[in-house]
């Protein structure tokens, strides 16, 4: 059997300045980018090592991380069908062993009422209990695996109190009209029990939020994959995608994968001359993270931690950050534009500044690690899981925008549907029966996307 362990010793660099916008792919067998979780997750479970030939299969995932490992477990248990899995590097190499495992009730971007002003009343609530559902697939997957769950909701905190009254109002709207019971916690009262972030004027409380070890999770998600009969193989990353009257033919370095179905997973990571239905439909981010020593107990009663829930600020560029498990800290925000800039030590500064802002008793606080990943933000800020051409089977699940952690295990459900060709309740809601959107300005992203960041930065800081 061929297993990770094996061949990770002929793993090529991590190279911190791969840009999905301007590489040529995201290699071949790249080692992990160096994040805590990677650190900590333990050995990796076997896989099924690089393809070495020519293969027929019936279904192809492309990607290995939340999303495609998931679609593979529902594509095993509900359908008896034994996916292959193509992975460019290692497995869960990309977003899924680098974000800040925050798992929340959401799917996108967009707030329930901008749900609302979109898709008008009925869409938006059923939208509403399609992700509450996502989330109880992610919650039901999370309890079969050791990922270390920290349960009990989501504080969503205001830096400024002109943010109070929106997520304020926001909470009126959800209670309201969705019954999702969130509440509204003063400064006070969440200084009390919860954190003393001194930047916090008020909170809200969703019910429903959990966080997780992405590595652990990943891995848990690989290994329940290959028992239930699904192949992995790393080191195979997918050229091309081209289609003939028998399927699909994915060309990777060790062989031509023919396939009857095509499912593509590759988030933020997803080469643009992989297929044509997904050239310049997302917009990669790039997020950084960093984590902190432990915390002495000191530490803990200065900055107030009574709680390890997940939690998230009100700035546009936003900060997320929680307690870990073991006393460390982590924060997570935006960062460099290009993967050029990546390794520049401001964006790590800018996390710096803002852990010192909420914790000044953090300041000079040793930073144990610190990485970066890039997420993939659709050009209508919600996801698709979606089959762009009824004749040809295949589908893609991509454009969370930073909120895939738990979502991804529905799309991964979803998408396995779709594939069996199982129809359910939900399917004719705009996330499954419409593409990602494309953008007319699409080779000048990034220039909006300077302009923009000033902006919500300047904007962010206001009184």
């Amino acid at each position: 059997m061929a297993g990770m362990n094996q061949e990770r010793s002929r793993a090529t660099a991590y190279d911190p300045h791969y840009d999905p916008l301007v590489s040529d792919g995201p290699g071949i067998n790249r080692d992990y980018a160096p994040s805590y979780w990677i650190a900590t997750a333990g050995t990796p479970p076997s896989d099924d090592g690089p393809v070495i030939q020519d293969m027929d299969v019936d279904v192809a995932i492309v990607g290995s991380g939340f999303t495609g490992l998931t679609c593979a477990i529902f594509l095993a248990r509900q359908f008896g069908i034994k996916a292959t899995v193509l992975e460019a590097n290692h497995v869960a190499w990309g977003c899924s062993t680098r974000n800040g495992g925050q798992g929340q009730n959401s799917a996108g971007r967009l707030t329930r009422s901008q749900w609302i002003s979109r898709w008008g009343l009925d869409i938006a609530r059923r939208m509403h209990a399609e992700v509450t559902e996502g989330f109880e697939t992610f919650d039901e997957l999370v309890q079969q695996i050791d990922c270390e769950p920290q349960r009990g909701g989501h504080l969503y905190i205001a830096h400024r109190q002109r943010n109070f009254r929106k997520i304020a109002d926001e909470s009126k709207i959800l209670n309201d009209v969705f019954n999702y019971r969130t509440r509204i916690v003063s400064a006070d009262e969440l200084r009390r029990d919860y954190v003393n972030d001194k930047e916090a004027v008020g909170a809200v409380l969703e019910p429903l939020g959990t966080g997780i070890h992405p590595a652990k999770l990943a891995f848990g998600y690989q290994k329940t994959a290959r028992e239930l009969g699904a192949k992995i193989h790393p080191g195979s990353p997918v050229a091309r995608i081209e289609t003939n009257k028998n399927g699909f033919y994915l060309y990777t370095p060790g062989g031509v994968v023919r396939a009857r179905s095509v499912a593509i997973a590759t988030g933020a990571y997803t080469a643009n001359s992989l297929t044509p239905p997904l050239r310049g439909r997302c917009m990669p981010i790039l997020s950084n993270s960093m984590v902190t020593r432990p915390l002495t107990a000191s530490e803990i009663i200065a900055t107030g931690f009574k709680t390890k829930l997940v939690i998230t600020d009100t700035r546009t560029l936003r900060f997320y950050y929680r307690l870990l498990p073991d006393n460390r800290v982590h924060i997570g925000s935006r960062s460099a534009v290009t993967g050029a800039e990546a390794t520049d030590q401001r964006h790590l500064q800018l996390l710096i500044d803002g852990l010192n802002r909420k914790f000044p008793a953090l300041r000079g606080i040793q930073i144990d690690y610190d990485w970066w990943g890039w997420v993939d933000v659709s050009h209508d800020m919600m996801p698709r899981i979606f089959r762009p051409d009824p004749n040809q089977a295949l589908f893609y699940a991509l454009g969370y925008g930073g909120n895939g952690v738990s979502y991804s295990a529905q799309a991964g459900r979803r998408m396995a549907q779709m594939i069996a060709g199982q129809s359910f309740m939900a399917q004719d809601l705009p996330i499954f029966n419409s593409p990602l959107p494309g953008h007319p300005l699409a080779p000048f992203r990034r220039l909006g996307q300077r302009l923009l960041y000033r902006w919500y930065q300047a904007n962010d800081e206001a009184a």
